[in-house]
């Protein structure tokens, strides 16, 4: 898995198929069904590393993860032959309430116990690696007793995951914080980072949402290239989900990616 990857999506599947230089992709999980779309089985037989990228088994919650939830999971990445999973360090659910959204986990000590007890759940049942994801989060929770930084490197330290380092998201929260984005990178194990994402947003009643239906602002390219400065990812991947712009607006923000990352272009 290496270089400039895109979210595949049913609606940009066409201009997917036509990168001739695509390396990876990365499909949701929870939208695959029993079999495989053709044109997603086309990419994974020219030699396309597909990854299953998980948004609903609330690994951050109280409760443990759903066993039946897990082995879907542990099934994508057996149809895709995948070379690992990605999910988020967020919940979900709970008490049988689904938010319908990624939510932000406390970062307390109980928090990150239980949240290291749901990976090692879901590790258990995969047959490879699992890359941890941070959310974007428009709030955090009070009386925090770690920092982002030690939240999630104690969480890997303790489960041996990978991390999926969102460069949007890192731009997204320290924007809405008031904090550095850098500092965090230099905080973070970054020699763990499996690939990273890169995402649009917009701003929205003083705070800035991450949508992945907008092009992705020139900050977020410049702190790719800040990232790779540090530790390069050995693959990073565009994200879009909505408002899809045409084939050659998204093909200049793929160029974009490879020029801030220095990867091939696709």
């Amino acid at each position: 898995m290496s270089g400039v990857g895109i979210g595949w999506r049913p609606e940009i599947a066409g201009f997917v198929a036509d990168l001739a230089g695509l390396r990876f992709c990365e499909v949701i999980a929870e939208t695959l069904g029993a079999g495989m779309p053709a044109p997603l089985a086309e990419l994974r037989d020219r030699g396309v590393a597909v990854v299953p990228h998980g948004v609903a088994l609330s690994l951050g919650g109280a409760e443990p993860v759903d066993p039946a939830r897990v082995e879907r999971l542990a099934r994508c990445a057996r149809l895709l032959d995948a070379p690992l999973v990605s999910e988020h360090v967020a919940f979900v659910r709970a008490g049988g309430v689904e938010a319908g959204h990624l939510l932000p986990v406390p970062r307390s000590r109980e928090a990150l116990a239980a949240t290291v007890a749901n990976v090692r759940r879901t590790q258990a049942e995969l047959a490879v690696p699992l890359a941890l994801e941070p959310i974007a989060a428009l709030f955090d929770w009070p009386d925090d007793e770690l920092t982002e930084a030690q939240f999630l490197t104690e969480l890997l330290d303790a489960t041996g995951a990978l991390l999926l380092l969102d460069v949007a998201n890192v731009y997204a929260n320290a924007r809405n914080r008031g904090t550095d984005p850098l500092a965090l990178l230099d905080a973070l194990p970054l020699e763990r980072v499996a690939y990273a994402h890169v995402a649009g947003g917009a701003e929205h009643a003083g705070l800035y949402h991450d949508t992945h239906a907008h092009p992705v602002p020139p900050e977020v390219f410049a702190l790719v290239g800040e990232l790779c400065a540090r530790h390069r990812p050995p693959g990073l991947l565009l994200e879009r989900d909505d408002r899809y712009p045409s084939a050659v607006a998204l093909r200049a923000e793929l160029d974009a990616l490879a020029a801030a990352s220095g990867h091939p272009r696709v």
